[in-house]
């Protein structure tokens, strides 16, 4: 019965051990955990945000008390379809793509008053309104041909709505504009008549240019013309060279009286 005793002494101070190595486990990995690359650590106390930001590496927290939510800080890129209209009231389907960086030192305030789920609640919504906004102000025909100008005012739009809350756009596309069947059918003949009037300008340019080389070549020969009258008349022995041009030096064979005599000049 003393051996029970001190075997029953022994097991327990040996669980009493093993009690104590766990709580202390416990304790220790509960007290100490790690942030990532790129990530930040926001630390809260029986829920509520202290306003305590770790950076990347070991931190220290007190066990159960406290927690630490991580946010990744790097670039990110969220890509959404998005229905409008143009000033001139055309449907629009477009897709865009958003890259955003969040701000580290204003993670704690988006953790607080939006959540983790930002991009659902934030930045979603956000590009369907700037989208919006933005289209409104071009006509259909416009964002065709100032693309450009639509998504710098669509990406101006963002920075507005997104940057108070801590949330930077780094970058801002749209990857596609899709329009009515009918508005692509009126693109279609415009383009195409745009075409065909291109090809009659050039074409009469062309008729233009030949006529006018005509005109030049007349002008040419008129004046040769001209030139040689003028030769003609001011000097008649240019009639004879122009007989002796001519002449192949073969003498008639038959003949109805005396052979011509050319004057070939003293």
């Amino acid at each position: 019965m003393f051996i029970r005793t001190d075997a029953n002494g022994d097991k327990n101070i040996i669980i009493s051990h093993v009690a104590t190595a766990l709580v202390g486990v416990f304790i220790l990995v509960n007290s100490v955990g790690f942030v990532g690359t790129g990530h930040r650590g926001v630390l809260t106390n029986f829920g509520a945000v202290t306003g305590k930001v770790y950076g990347e590496g070991i931190f220290v927290k007190k066990p159960i008390l406290q927690s630490v939510k991580k946010f990744d800080v790097r670039i990110q890129k969220v890509q959404v379809d998005a229905d409008s209209a143009s000033s001139d009231l055309q449907t629009i389907s477009a897709t865009v793509a958003l890259n955003y960086r969040l701000d580290a030192t204003k993670v704690a305030g988006l953790y607080q008053n939006i959540g983790v789920d930002y991009a659902d609640r934030l930045i979603a919504p956000a590009i369907q309104e700037s989208v919006k906004s933005s289209t409104a102000q071009f006509t259909a025909e416009e964002l065709i041909t100032k693309r450009a100008d639509v998504r710098e005012a669509i990406k101006v739009n963002l920075r507005e709505k997104l940057s108070p809350h801590g949330i930077s756009v780094e970058e801002f596309n749209i990857v596609n504009f899709d329009f009515s069947d009918s508005f692509n059918v009126a693109i279609e003949k415009k383009v195409t008549a745009e075409q065909d009037a291109l090809a009659s300008k050039n074409k009469l340019e062309q008729v233009k240019f030949e006529a006018q080389q005509r005109v030049e070549e007349a002008k040419g020969k008129a004046e040769a013309i001209t030139v040689e009258s003028n030769a003609l008349r001011n000097n008649p022995d240019v009639l004879k060279l122009r007989a002796l041009e001519k002449w192949d030096g073969t003498l008639p064979k038959v003949t109805g009286g005396a052979v011509p005599f050319i004057d070939i000049g003293k």
